[in-house]
């Protein structure tokens, strides 16, 4: 790379290859391991899970979960009903499975969801307890056609300015505290401030995964979030926030490997599909990049982007396939960000046969200089440093990016 590079400019090498016919990535996909469920069923109604929205079901779904895993692992059926719980703490060999008309509704009470130590790869971080959380597991699956509802509005801030007046003096008569940042005046449901939000699902170090058919919605903060996983695999997943949720992502994959995301649907506050692997100084320690993901045949409607790599990527993300997919109404379509610090290496991303129609601003965009902004609140793509930055270990590589056959009717 050439040393002289100006700071402001992009340190990317960004390659396009525009085929007629259809292509494979020139990386071998290893099969995708699904979890082996052990064939043995318990419902939670048999150990005193009520559904009437009142009753608190944590520990009946909790002991049914245990009287499986205690003999080998099984499926924990959760039948139709308003099934009112804290926190869902996952064992290995353990299946959810939410039968249609199942909902289960995480109650929002701070107290339910204490901090908690996980291990990321040798160095502790403390994090809320995610309403639905493991670590170290291996053969976990969700499935269903069941939802699982995280309360997040009763954790996520609210700019003003993504709100109409009469939805702002709604929240104003709600309770809760407002803070000002700069121009911007921010509604926080806590009366004693912004409270430290955990996400719906959090999963840390575990193996062989499936999600399938569920319905993830109103998460706290990222909907989904894998990390350090391996041999994940998500099948025709709803995902669902409200377009005004703070950091509402909705699939965070963070340091994984071996995944495939095929025929879900995405509609959220903020980025759709996201790769990540760590932000900085730490990210680089972990050196555990994401990487051999498949992304296939789903649709992103509203989102700040609809497959997007970054910004926190400092471990890396390669070998990544997107195939057939479509963008409905997101902010940005396929986006890629990063900013000074971060380093790391985005390489060996291969996008085909993707449709988009009403983006708001970019059909595709790359923003090296990211900062924290939606691309409608940072309509440049771009914001220059104060000071210039040297390149160096901190500054992020982009390259071999191969992009055909996108098709976007409508963007700025």
């Amino acid at each position: 790379m050439n040393s002289k590079l100006s700071a402001l400019s992009l340190v990317i090498v960004f390659a396009c290859a525009v085929r007629a016919a259809e292509f494979m990535p020139p990386f071998q996909m290893p099969k995708v391991q699904e979890p082996a469920i052990p064939n043995r069923t318990a419902k939670i109604t048999g150990f005193g899970a009520v559904p009437d929205g009142q009753t608190l079901n944590t520990e009946a779904i909790a002991r049914t979960i245990a009287s499986l895993a205690e003999k080998g692992g099984g499926k924990v059926i959760i039948p139709a009903g308003l099934w009112l719980t804290g926190p869902i703490a996952l064992k290995s060999n353990i299946e959810l499975h939410l039968e249609e008309g199942a909902l289960v509704q995480f109650k929002p009470d701070y107290s339910l969801y204490p901090p908690i130590q996980l291990d990321m790869k040798g160095r502790s971080r403390m994090l809320t307890t995610s309403p639905i959380h493991g670590e170290g597991l291996e053969n976990i699956a969700i499935t269903g056609s069941g939802v699982m509802d995280g309360a997040g509005d009763s954790w996520r801030p609210v700019k003003k300015s993504k709100m109409t007046e009469g939805q702002w003096k709604q929240l104003l008569a709600s309770g809760g505290s407002v803070e000002t940042n700069g121009n911007e005046q921010i509604w926080s449901p806590s009366p004693d401030g912004p409270y430290r939000r955990p996400n719906l699902m959090k999963l840390v170090n575990c193996h062989k995964i499936l999600l399938e058919g569920v319905t993830f919605q109103n998460s706290p903060g990222w909907n989904l979030n894998p990390t350090l996983c391996e041999d994940l695999t998500l099948r025709n997943v709803n995902v669902r926030n409200p377009w005004y949720s703070q950091n509402g992502d909705g699939l965070d994959i963070e340091n994984c490997r071996n995944v495939i995301v095929r025929g879900s649907r995405l509609d959220v506050g903020d980025d759709g599909i996201c790769l990540k692997s760590g932000a900085n100084e730490e990210g680089r320690r972990l050196a555990v990049p994401t990487e051999n993901i498949l992304i296939e045949d789903c649709v992103v409607y509203h989102a700040h982007g609809g497959v997007t790599i970054g910004s926190e990527m400092s471990s890396g993300v390669r070998n990544v396939r997107v195939n057939n997919c479509l963008f409905i109404g997101t902010d940005l379509g396929l986006r890629f960000k990063s900013m000074r610090g971060r380093g790391g290496v985005v390489e060996k991303i291969y996008i085909s046969n993707v449709q988009m129609t009403d983006i708001a601003t970019d059909a595709i965009g790359f923003n090296m200089y990211y900062g924290g902004q939606s691309p409608t609140e940072a309509e440049d793509g771009a914001a220059a440093e104060s000071k210039p930055t040297p390149v160096g270990e901190g500054t992020p590589q982009f390259r071999d990016i191969y992009i055909e056959n996108v098709i976007c009717r409508g963007a700025k």
